[in-house]
C-alpha cells in the first residue's frame, strides 16, 4: 500500500476551496506582492478577494504591510492571482509553509510567477528607488522547501536551477521599463532568513559573493516554482542601501516609506509586463 502524500492531499483541499471562491476565474499569472507593494492588488479589476485564513491548510501573513489575502481578477488584460502579502520564514513558517501558496497557484493553473519584494542594495551603483530585475539568486536562508519526502513526490526531486529567473521574462521587463522611462537594474539577489537586518560584515561578505541586493524572502518561492515547472520573474524595489553602505542603518518603516513613493512606477512596470505575456 502506497503512503499518503499529506502535502498533496492538503494542496488538493486548498485548491478545491479556493477554486470555488474564484467563481469561474482561471488565473494563468501569479503575483506575489512584497513589503510596501501590496497596493497594486487594489488595481485588479473584477476581483475576488479571499483571506488566507479562509484557505484550509495555509498559513496567514503577520508581517507589517502584508494584507494577507488572495486577489484574483484582471490586470494587464490577463487573469492574475495575486498574493497581497506573502509568508516569511521569520514569521515562524517552515520552508514548505512559505512555498505552499506557490504550489497552490500551480494547482490552479498558474504557469508564470512574478515575485516582488523590497530589498537592500549591496551594489554601490544602485540608488534607493531603483527597481532591480533578479538575474539569479543566492539562497542564504539555510532552508529548501523540497528537502522532505512529500515535496519530492510533487515533481522530480533533483532539478536544474539554471535560468531560475526566465530570460525571456527578464527581457520583457527591461523593454517595458525602457518604454515607460522607469529606471531598472539587473543583478543577483540574496535571500536571508531575517528578521534582523544584515550586519555591515555580512553585507561585505555578500558583496564578495557577487550579490547585488538582499532581503528576507523570495528564494524559497522561486525554488518551489521551478520545482513544478513554473516560469519566474523577480523584481525588487531598492528600498535602502545595505547596512554600513554610505552609513546606512535600515529600518522597517524606511522600507515602507520608500515603497509608497514608487507605487505608480511599480504598477506601470508590472502591469506592462503582464500585458505582454
Amino acid at each position: 500500500m502506497l503512503e499518503r502524500n499529506i502535502l498533496d492531499d492538503n494542496l488538493t483541499l486548498s485548491a478545491y476551496v479556493l477554486r470555488r471562491r474564484l467563481e469561474g476565474r482561471e488565473p494563468t499569472v501569479g503575483l506575489v506582492l512584497g513589503s510596501g507593494l501590496n497596493p497594486l492588488a487594489d488595481e485588479i479589476a473584477d476581483a475576488a478577494s479571499i483571506p488566507y485564513v479562509e484557505v484550509p491548510r495555509m498559513k496567514t501573513s503577520t508581517a507589517e504591510g502584508h494584507v494577507g489575502r488572495f486577489v484574483c481578477g484582471t490586470l494587464g488584460g490577463k487573469c492574475v492571482l495575486a498574493m497581497q502579502g506573502r509568508l516569511h520564514g521569520y514569521e515562524g513558517n517552515d520552508a514548505q509553509e512559505v512555498a505552499y501558496p506557490i504550489w497552490l497557484m500551480e494547482r490552479l493553473g498558474v504557469r508564470t510567477l512574478i515575485t516582488t519584494n523590497a530589498a537592500g542594495a549591496l551594489n554601490p551603483n544602485y540608488e534607493v528607488g531603483d527597481f532591480c530585475i533578479m538575474g539569479d539568486q543566492i539562497n542564504f536562508t539555510g532552508r529548501n522547501p523540497i528537502a522532505a519526502p512529500d515535496p519530492a513526490n510533487l515533481s522530480d526531486r533533483f532539478f536544474s536551477m539554471k535560468d531560475a529567473f526566465d530570460p525571456e521574462l527578464r527581457a520583457i521587463a527591461h523593454d517595458v521599463a525602457a518604454e515607460r522611462g522607469i529606471r531598472v537594474q539587473e543583478g543577483v539577489y540574496l535571500g536571508a532568513l531575517g528578521p534582523s537586518f544584515e550586519t555591515p560584515a555580512e553585507i561585505r561578505m555578500f558583496r564578495l559573493w557577487g550579490a547585488d541586493t538582499v532581503a528576507m524572502s523570495v528564494c524559497e518561492e522561486v525554488i518551489a516554482a521551478r520545482h513544478v515547472g513554473m516560469r519566474v520573474l523577480g523584481i525588487s524595489l531598492v528600498s535602502n542601501m545595505g547596512c554600513g553602505i554610505e552609513g546606512a542603518s535600515p529600518t522597517g518603516s524606511e522600507v515602507l516609506d520608500v515603497a509608497k513613493t514608487r507605487e505608480a512606477d511599480f504598477a506601470s512596470l508590472v502591469t506592462g509586463v503582464i500585458a505582454q505575456l
